[in-house]
């Protein structure tokens, strides 16, 4: 109810309103960042794979997670025994969540394409080093802008959904053929990760012919790239980390075949890595869009194409 002073002037009570500031402080305040953690863990239901995807460490992720159910007033996600869960309040927030990344994307997109500024961002996995062709691209143009991600095998949707405008991976992609254009750059031979002890660990070389013969193990390697771990036994948890895997095959509970520039098992005193003849060899390759107009991508299909050669066996 409106009163007023001595003066005759209105005085409007001001309202307090709880829920009304609380909005309001989450619009001022929300971050993308803490929009997109909480989007991955929902995907991993994990907060460890989580972690690993975003590069942070598990408990800055938790606290990060909190912030923002902080803000929401809510939970959103619950812990258990075999990961994480969402609530209630965080599956109706999931698809808004998701909605909210989408549009941001867009919105940078719609600007990124009328500015006349040369820019790209190119995405590269796993073990790929592509320092030589940054700098090489770099070189021919040194007005542009020029960004790099680091991308997990399972993020190579990176590239359909605008994140990168163009990616540098192993063949053959999870990505439809007809809107993607790839070229082929170089190509590798393949090596056997054995335990030190291992049967196999001693030989001068192994055939694939070899590999694919044994009995002992219930999983032959007949994946698309010939890249495959082989469990032997049974009881072995899903494993999704490289770091994981590589552990099983140390401990003797699996085999692996990798590219010979994958140099990661050979940091490892533990791991015996054999040349495999007569495997396919891993291809790599660079991935865009295939309607994409920017020209950067074609200079750096031309920069990565001179530089980039297969690492040494």
């Amino acid at each position: 109810m409106a009163v007023q002073d001595r003066f005759g002037n209105l005085i409007i009570p001001k309202r307090h309103d709880a829920y009304a500031a609380r909005v309001n402080d989450l619009g001022q305040d929300l971050e993308l960042r803490l929009v997109r953690y909480f989007t991955v863990v929902a995907a991993h239901q994990h907060f460890g794979r989580a972690a690993a995807e975003l590069h942070v460490a598990q408990p800055a992720l938790s606290r990060q997670i909190q912030r923002l159910e902080k803000y929401l007033g809510t939970r959103l996600l619950d812990r258990t025994p075999q990961g994480t869960r969402l609530t209630p309040a965080g599956q109706r927030f999931l698809p808004r969540a998701q909605a909210l990344l989408q549009a941001a994307r867009q919105a940078e997109m719609a600007v990124r394409e009328q500015t006349e500024i040369e820019r790209i961002a190119i995405g590269y996995v796993e073990d790929l080093v592509i320092t030589a062709a940054v700098r090489e691209l770099r070189r021919r143009y040194p007005d542009a802008e020029i960004t790099t991600r680091y991308l997990s095998c399972r993020d190579v949707g990176a590239l359909s959904d605008r994140r990168v405008d163009a990616l540098i991976a192993r063949a053959p992609l999870p990505l439809a053929a007809d809107v993607v254009f790839t070229t082929p750059l170089y190509e590798e031979p393949r090596m056997l990760v054995v335990p030190r002890g291992h049967p196999l660990a001693d030989r001068p070389s192994v055939t694939a012919e070899e590999l694919a013969g044994e009995e002992e193990a219930p999983c032959p390697f007949e994946t698309a790239d010939w890249t495959s771990y082989r469990i032997l036994g049974a009881d072995v948890p899903p494993i999704e980390s490289y770091e994981d895997k590589l552990e099983l095959v140390a401990s003797g509970r699996a085999i692996a075949v990798l590219p010979v520039g994958d140099r990661r098992s050979s940091l490892r005193p533990n791991l015996v890595t054999v040349p495999i003849k007569g495997a396919p060899p891993s291809q790599v390759v660079l991935a865009s869009r295939k309607d994409d107009p920017n020209p950067m991508i074609r200079n750096l299909r031309l920069a990565a194409k001179s530089v980039l050669t297969a690492p040494a066996a």
